[in-house]
């Protein structure tokens, strides 16, 4: 990524858990995905963050405004962004992608995604690490379509 699309993310990820504070994530990041500069462009300012969301009914305020100058979620970002490192990040061609489920700094393996999506699956999975914290990796999966 060059410097100038990490600026880029930089400004755009808080503004975008400043949407998901206010309730309308999945509004704004529609609105977002829509506008989205050229790649080689750093088009995400402040301005052009604000007026896009204001194409998201109800998303700009006071506290959005300030969310977005201030960058009040960066640390959060900042924290997500390291998280993600530490599973792999984008050094690992398969993922880990979204979702992912991460437990004691340990990913769930990639062909077992589906497990997240069967209640039932899902269930015997944080169950047997509730009961067998340690061992949980020796987990017995089930076939996954």
């Amino acid at each position: 990524m060059t410097q100038d699309l990490v600026g880029q993310a930089v400004v755009q990820r808080p503004a975008l858990r400043a949407a998901l504070e206010a309730g309308k994530f999945a509004d704004d990041h529609k609105v977002l995905y829509a506008h989205q500069p050229e790649e080689d462009v750093n088009g995400f300012t402040d301005a052009y963050l604000l007026d896009l969301a204001g194409k998201v009914d109800g998303l700009r305020s006071p506290a959005f405004d300030s969310a977005v100058h201030a960058m009040k979620y960066r640390a959060f970002v900042t924290a997500s962004q390291n998280a993600y490192q530490r599973t792999g990040g984008t050094k690992e061609p398969d993922g880990p992608g979204t979702p992912t489920v991460v437990i004691n700094e340990v990913r769930l393996p990639p062909q077992f995604t589906a497990l997240m999506f069967d209640g039932d699956a899902f269930a015997g999975l944080m169950k047997g690490i509730r009961d067998e914290p340690d061992d949980w990796q020796d987990y017995e999966w089930p076939e996954v379509a």
